[in-house]
């Protein structure tokens, strides 16, 4: 995997960890999103697979979100969600398979990305909220 922005793993992780729903940190710029995106694909690859929760708007917006997010990260999946009006979550487990959409009344906006290995070296953390559109 390339990395351009020369980010070792753990700075990676620390700088995904200044994107939680705890922190007013701003990813708005596109040489913020840009190392985002390196510091995100770098911890993905040190995982075994990673589950996403997306909060958004609508119901468009966060499966276009999804689906960005699942082609960056390598996956190929058909996503079929229902209809919901107003702000969703929408949580999409691509080891088993499962996945949801529901309503959804907080205030948070973003993708929250939880890296999942089944070794005590690999990466076993989560991360976000991170910008809807980072991979569009």
């Amino acid at each position: 995997m390339q990395n351009p922005t020369n980010l070792n793993v753990q700075e990676a992780q620390k700088l995904l960890k200044n994107y939680d729903c705890m922190s007013s940190q701003s990813a708005d710029s596109a040489s913020n999103k840009n190392l985002i995106r390196q510091a995100l694909l770098l911890v993905a690859s040190h995982s075994d697979y990673q589950i996403l929760g997306i909060c958004a708007e609508t119901a468009a917006q966060g499966i276009l979100a999804l689906e960005s997010y699942l082609q960056a990260l390598g996956y190929e999946e058909t996503l079929n969600f229902p209809s919901v009006e107003g702000s969703v979550y929408i949580k999409f487990n691509p080891k088993t398979g499962l996945s949801y959409l529901d309503s959804y009344t907080g205030n948070h906006r973003g993708v929250l990305v939880s890296c999942q290995s089944a070794y005590e070296d690999r990466i076993n953390e989560m991360y976000g909220h991170l910008p809807l559109d980072l991979f569009m």
